[in-house]
């Protein structure tokens, strides 16, 4: 028995939850840091590189689900994880207004329970759905559980932002202290007894871990579709340390607007998301890496239109760029994504966990590695030049990886259309 519909929207409220935890450490607790604090940009972007850096175990999650295990207890006891890192990161943000190196060493082991918790909830989690998930349904699923997970990352900073306005500590902390127990409870509900009614494709028998990894580095489209996420991962996550700094030194954002930004953009990524799930996957219009490079290059453009904004050269809102990089990001990444499920099953057989926590693993390096090193290019470009220019230049940057990754992807993707998954109800 696989997944049926009701069953992958459930496990997609799990990806809501995490995203619902992840955007408030990645883009509100990183604002404070920088503006309400005035702490160097590369402070947040070590922290958040750091849980990142702790996601390099993920391909370990995956080869364990891949020779058998319980996945839901790795699942709930990740999220619980996720949820004491997030609200211990908020914390730390609030003790630096007493010192300095007391709420680092705090914040450190809140941001390494973070990466913990996204690791195991996250790893587990997509191994149970592409081994559980009936192969005419995978690219469906990617599209309805990452549709969730922006819904929740939308939803979220655009209602803490409302209510972290006025901003003060105690405010800070109740808001973030309902979305992490809120996410724990949901993530319970979601995937209880779920694991107990499907039947996972048997497991291989049990392999030593790097004779496995060795055996999937040996496949070429898996490991030049592993080059190709780390490309492109870099430019997506390069802004994401330093666009609500951005909003709140260029265009005089307060903490609540800048954060409500945060979830405009994941609203656009929505319904970028939604765009190339209904037009390929649906209607079957284009091929899935028609839509990665065309993703790519409409983020190039408008990134583009965002440094020359910063600098006054471009008369343009912040706020409806913004919305537009989003949706370009989320028609590239579902488009990306749909591709990653449909490969994960290809190669050596049962090997669907183990090829997602190298994909995975590949994202969080290059998640950590752009936000980190777009914050440090921020920080290093606002000591020669005023802060508009100075932030446009690492905006430019990061649309010239975009065109890059659409260079790339036209050279190792296949040309290949998604495969239609049926609605009907219990099919």
């Amino acid at each position: 028995m696989t997944l049926s519909w009701g069953q992958i929207a459930r496990l997609g409220l799990v990806q809501m939850a995490l995203g619902a935890i992840v955007v408030l450490t990645t883009s509100t607790l990183n604002r404070l840091m920088v503006v309400e604090f005035a702490l160097p940009a590369i402070l947040p972007g070590i922290l958040v590189g750091l849980h990142y850096g702790i996601q390099l175990s993920r391909p370990k999650w995956g080869f364990l689900s891949d020779n058998g295990g319980n996945r839901t207890r790795w699942i709930i006891g990740g999220m619980i994880a996720l949820a004491l890192g997030g609200f211990g990161a908020a914390v730390g943000v609030t003790l630096f207004a007493n010192g300095f190196w007391g709420p680092l060493l705090f914040s450190v082991l809140a941001y390494a329970l973070i990466g913990l918790g996204v690791g195991a909830s996250g790893t587990s989690l997509l191994a149970l759905l592409a081994t559980a998930t009936a192969p005419h349904r995978r690219a469906a699923a990617a599209t309805i559980t990452w549709l969730m997970m922006i819904f929740g990352i939308a939803l979220t900073a655009g209602l803490a932002g409302s209510f972290l306005d006025p901003y003060s500590p105690q405010r800070l902390l109740t808001v973030v202290a309902v979305v992490v127990t809120g996410a724990v409870l949901l993530t319970i509900v979601a995937v209880g007894r779920i694991e107990r009614k499907v039947t996972a494709a048997k497991p291989e028998a049990a392999m030593p871990f790097m004779d496995g990894m060795r055996e999937i580095w040996a496949e070429r489209k898996t490991r030049n579709f592993t080059l190709f996420v780390f490309l492109s991962m870099n430019a997506y996550f390069m802004q994401e340390l330093i666009l609500e700094p951005f909003a709140g030194l260029v265009f005089d954002f307060t903490p609540g607007q800048s954060t409500s930004l945060s979830g405009a953009q994941n609203g656009g990524v929505f319904v970028g998301m939604l765009t190339v799930g209904i037009a390929a996957t649906g209607l079957k219009w284009g091929a899935l890496r028609s839509w990665v490079i065309a993703g790519c290059l409409g983020s190039c453009a408008i990134l583009g239109c965002i440094s020359l904004a910063g600098t006054g050269a471009l008369a343009l809102p912040l706020t409806p760029l913004v919305v537009a990089l989003g949706f370009f990001n989320g028609m590239f990444a579902v488009a990306a994504i749909g591709a990653m499920m449909a490969l994960a099953s290809q190669g050596r057989g049962r090997r669907e966990g183990t090829r997602m926590g190298l994909w995975g693993a590949a994202q969080a390096i290059a998640a950590g590695f752009g936000g980190l090193t777009g914050a440090a290019a921020a920080d290093l470009m606002r000591r020669f030049m005023e802060d508009g220019p100075a932030f446009g230049a690492v905006f430019a940057f990061e649309a010239a990886l975009f065109f890059a990754s659409a260079l790339m992807a036209a050279r190792v993707m296949e040309n290949s259309r998604a495969q239609p998954a049926s609605l009907v109800p219990g099919e």
